[in-house]
C-alpha cells in the first residue's frame, strides 16, 4: 500500500458528525492494470449519504466523503481493462469492490460477499490503507469489474439515483418474481418508492401504492400506479387487496401489520427502508396466510447492469432535483423533511469550478 501512488482531488465532505459538508482535498490512487478512472457529471443524494455523514449508524471514519449514486464520462483505464474504453459514459453504485471468492461473490451477489464488500465510501481501502471516498469529489477511480455502462438514451443526472434507488427496488422485485399477472404493493413514495412504481410497472404487474399522504394520490397515479391507497384512512386499509407482493419502502416507524394485512397466502412482504427502531411483528399477521417477511438490500453487479439495461429500455429514469454542490447542506435539511420530489442529484460542475 505504501507504494501506491495518488493523486489530489476536489471533494466535499465533513470532517466530524456535528460539521456541515464543506470543499476538501483527498487522495486518489492512480490507475491500476484493472481500473477505470471516471470524471464524475453527476452524483446523486441518498438518505444513507446523510446517515453517514452525522455518524447515525455508527461507524463513520473521518474525513467522509459520501456518494454513491456516480455517474461520469472514463478519462483513462489500466492496460488490461477490457470492458471500458476513454470515453464512455459509466456508473458506479454502492460498491467498488468485494473478494469476488466467495460463495456469493461467484453467483453475482457481490452485496452479500461474505468477507464483506467494500463500499463506495466509508469502506476499508485495500490499495491505500484508509476508508473509501464517495462521489461528491470530481474523479474516482474504480475496479473495471464494479463500474457499470449508461444507457445512451438516458439523461445522465436523472440516471444517477438508479445506481441505489433504482438497484434496491429493481431487485426484490426481479428475485420474487413480479411480472404480468402479479399484484403488489408499495408502501411510501419516496426516493425509493417513486423508483418501485415505475419499474413494477414497466414489468407489466398491478401497482397498487400506500401512502399517508392525499396530495401525492395524482403523483403516484402519473408514476404508474393502478390504485392508491390512502394509509391513514381505516376504511381504506380495512379492505384486503390480496396482494403477491409488497415492497415497503418506508424508513420512519410505521404499522408494518397492516401491510401485512394485504398480502395474500404465500405472499410476501419485503422491507427496503431502513427505520431507525424495530418493527413489532405480530405472529398472527403472518401464521394464518403462511406470509413471509423479508428484507433486502441493492443487487450485484450484473443484476445492477441488467437493471440499467432495463431502464434503458423503458426508458425509465428517477424524478430529481439538479443542485451544486455548494447546496447539499440544505438539500439534506429539505431531505429530512420530505422536501425533493424525488431525488437531489449533484451537478459535480459545481465542485470542480468552485
Amino acid at each position: 500500500m505504501s507504494e501506491t501512488i495518488t493523486t489530489a482531488a476536489k471533494a466535499f465532505g465533513t470532517r466530524e458528525a456535528s460539521a456541515p459538508l464543506q470543499p476538501l482535498t483527498i487522495e486518489r490512487r492512480t490507475p491500476t492494470p484493472h481500473d477505470v478512472e471516471i470524471d464524475i457529471l453527476y452524483c446523486g443524494v441518498c438518505h444513507s449519504d446523510l446517515h453517514t455523514a452525522r455518524n447515525e449508524w455508527h461507524g463513520t471514519v473521518y474525513p467522509c466523503v459520501p456518494g454513491h449514486e456516480i455517474i461520469g464520462r472514463v478519462i483513462s483505464v489500466g492496460a488490461h481493462v477490457a470492458k471500458f474504453k476513454v470515453g464512455d459514459m459509466v456508473g458506479v453504485g454502492c460498491m467498488v469492490d468485494s473478494c469476488q471468492d466467495c460463495e456469493h461473490c461467484k453467483q453475482g451477489l457481490e452485496q452479500y460477499c461474505e468477507v464483506g464488500n467494500i463500499q463506495t465510501y466509508n469502506s476499508p481501502d485495500k490499495h491505500l490503507g484508509i476508508q473509501t471516498f464517495g462521489g461528491y469529489s470530481e474523479r474516482v477511480v474504480v475496479d473495471e469489474n464494479f463500474v457499470l455502462h449508461i444507457p445512451d438514451n438516458l439523461d445522465p443526472a436523472a440516471a444517477a439515483p438508479l445506481l441505489c434507488a433504482g438497484i434496491t427496488t429493481y431487485s426484490p422485485l426481479r428475485h420474487w418474481k413480479v411480472g404480468p399477472g402479479k399484484k403488489i404493493g408499495v408502501v411510501g413514495i419516496g426516493g425509493l418508492g417513486h423508483m418501485a412504481i415505475k419499474l413494477a410497472h414497466a414489468m407489466g404487474a398491478h401497482v397498487t401504492v400506500f401512502t399517508t399522504s392525499e396530495r401525492k394520490k395524482a403523483d403516484a397515479l402519473r408514476l404508474g400506479a393502478d390504485e392508491v391507497v390512502l394509509s391513514t384512512d381505516a376504511e381504506q386499509m380495512k379492505l384486503s387487496r390480496k396482494l403477491d407482493f409488497v415492497l415497503d419502502a418506508v424508513s420512519a416507524d410505521h404499522d408494518i401489520n397492516a401491510y401485512l394485512h394485504h398480502v395474500k397466502t404465500d405472499g410476501t412482504l419485503a422491507l427496503v427502508g431502513a427505520p431507525e427502531m424495530p418493527l413489532p411483528v405480530a405472529a398472527f399477521s403472518l401464521i394464518p396466510g403462511r406470509k413471509n417477511f423479508a428484507g433486502s438490500m441493492i443487487g450485484g453487479i450484473a443484476e445492477t447492469q441488467e437493471m440499467l439495461d432495463f431502464c434503458g429500455e423503458h426508458q425509465i429514469t428517477s424524478d430529481v432535483e439538479i443542485i451544486n454542490i455548494q447546496e447539499i447542506n440544505q438539500a439534506y435539511e429539505r431531505m429530512l423533511k420530505g422536501d425533493v420530489k424525488y431525488r437531489f442529484v449533484i451537478d459535480m460542475k459545481s465542485l470542480k469550478e468552485a
